[in-house]
C-alpha cells in the first residue's frame, strides 16, 4: 500500500506529540479504528438542546422568550471565551505540530482579532433584539410574565462576569459612590458596583427577592472571579502594552466599540423593550422580579464606562445621549418616558 509522503509527516509529528506526554500512538489509532462516524446532531447536542425549553403557561409567546435568553446566553459564553484568551495571553496555533500554549506577552493583533469577535457578538445580539421587541404578542407577554416572578434577566450572571473581566471595579460602582471608592479595595468596590441598586423596592429601599437570591447564588462567586480576572482585565491588558501599542488605532475603535455595545447599546435595547411591553401610559410598570428598569438601564443615569481614558470629556457627558435621541425616542410615546432617560 503506498503512503504519501505528506501523510508520514503527519504520522511522525502525532507520533511525536504523543511521546512527548509518555503516550504511545498505536493506541490512539486503534481508537479511530473503533470509533463511529461522528453525525451532526450528536456533536452539536440537538436533542439535548431542544430539550431545554420548559414554558410555565400554554402561551404560545412564551416559547420566543426562553429560546431568546437562551441564545444571549450561548452568545455571552462564546464573549467570556475571547475574553479570557485576551486577559491570559491567548492560545494560538502556530503550526499543526506545536502544542497550543499560552504566550509571555499579549500580541496586539491577536487582541485586536479577539475584540473584533467580541463586538461581532454583541452587534448580532444588538440587530437580533427585536426578536424580543417585536416577535411576541404583547397580550401574551404581559400575561405569561407574570408566571416568571421573581425570575428576571437582572440575574444574567454571565453578563456580570463579562463586566467584571472588561475594566477596573473601580468604573462599575454605583455612580453616588464612584469618586468616593476610587482607591479602596476590589470586593468593597464589588459590594457597591451599580447593578445592586438595581432590584431594589423604591419605597422602603429593600431588596427585591430578584436581588436577594441572585447575591445568594453569585456573589460569592463573584468575588472570586474578581481576584482571578481584576489583574489581568481587558483595560489592564491595554495598559501593558507598549507605549506604540497602545496608540494602535485599530485598538482603541474596538475597544471603544465594546465599551458602547455592553454600556450602551445593549441596556437601551432592553429599555426600549421594556418600554414597548410595560411602558404603560405612565411608564412606571415595574420589570420582571421588581426591578427599577427605567433608572437602571438607561445608560446616561449610569455613566457605565469601561475606558473613560479612550473618551473625550464631552463624549463622557453625552454618554447614551445620540442614541435615546435617534433611536431610542420613537419607540417612547408619553413624556413621562421621556424624562426617565
Amino acid at each position: 500500500m503506498d503512503i504519501s509522503e505528506e501523510t508520514l509527516k503527519k504520522i511522525q509529528i502525532l507520533k511525536d506529540k504523543y511521546a512527548s506526554i509518555g503516550q504511545n500512538i498505536d493506541s490512539y489509532l486503534d481508537g479511530l479504528i473503533f470509533a463511529n462516524p461522528l453525525t451532526y446532531w450528536d456533536y452539536i447536542e440537538v436533542d439535548a438542546l431542544l430539550s431545554l425549553q420548559k414554558p410555565k403557561t400554554d402561551f404560545p409567546d412564551e416559547k420566543i422568550f426562553i429560546v431568546y435568553h437562551q441564545i444571549t446566553e450561548l452568545y455571552f459564553s462564546l464573549v467570556s471565551h475571547e475574553m479570557e484568551q485576551i486577559c491570559f495571553n491567548g492560545k494560538n496555533i502556530s503550526d499543526i505540530g506545536q502544542d497550543l500554549g499560552w504566550k509571555d506577552k499579549l500580541d496586539v493583533d491577536f487582541f485586536i482579532a479577539r475584540l473584533k469577535r467580541i463586538n461581532m457578538y454583541f452587534d448580532t445580539l444588538v440587530k437580533s433584539f427585536d426578536v424580543m421587541r417585536f416577535g411576541m404578542e404583547k397580550e401574551q407577554f404581559t400575561k405569561f410574565r407574570m408566571s416568571l416572578l421573581s425570575a428576571s434577566g437582572f440575574q444574567t450572571a454571565s453578563y456580570r462576569y463579562i463586566e467584571i473581566a472588561s475594566t477596573d471595579l473601580k468604573y462599575l460602582v454605583h455612580q453616588s459612590k464612584r469618586e468616593e471608592l476610587q482607591n479602596s479595595d476590589i470586593h468593597e468596590q464589588l459590594d457597591n458596583i451599580y447593578w445592586r441598586r438595581g432590584a431594589i423596592v423604591e419605597d422602603t429601599g429593600e431588596k427585591t427577592l430578584t436581588l436577594r437570591d441572585f447575591e445568594t447564588k453569585y456573589l460569592a462567586e463573584f468575588h472570586e472571579f474578581a481576584d482571578k480576572y481584576q489583574p489581568v482585565n481587558i483595560w489592564k491588558k491595554f495598559q501593558q502594552l507598549d507605549a506604540n501599542d497602545q496608540q494602535n488605532q485599530s485598538l482603541r475603535k474596538e475597544l471603544r466599540e465594546f465599551d458602547v455595545n455592553v454600556n450602551v447599546n445593549w441596556p437601551l435595547v432592553h429599555f426600549r423593550t421594556a418600554a414597548h411591553y410595560m411602558g404603560g401610559p405612565k411608564g412606571d410598570e415595574k420589570g420582571t422580579g421588581g426591578t427599577n428598569w427605567q433608572k437602571y438601564l438607561p445608560p446616561y443615569f449610569q455613566k457605565r464606562v469601561f475606558y473613560p481614558e479612550l473618551w473625550s470629556e464631552q463624549e463622557l457627558n453625552e454618554w447614551g445621549k445620540k442614541w435615546v435621541e435617534e433611536v431610542l425616542a420613537e419607540g417612547l410615546k408619553t413624556e413621562t418616558l421621556k424624562d426617565k432617560v
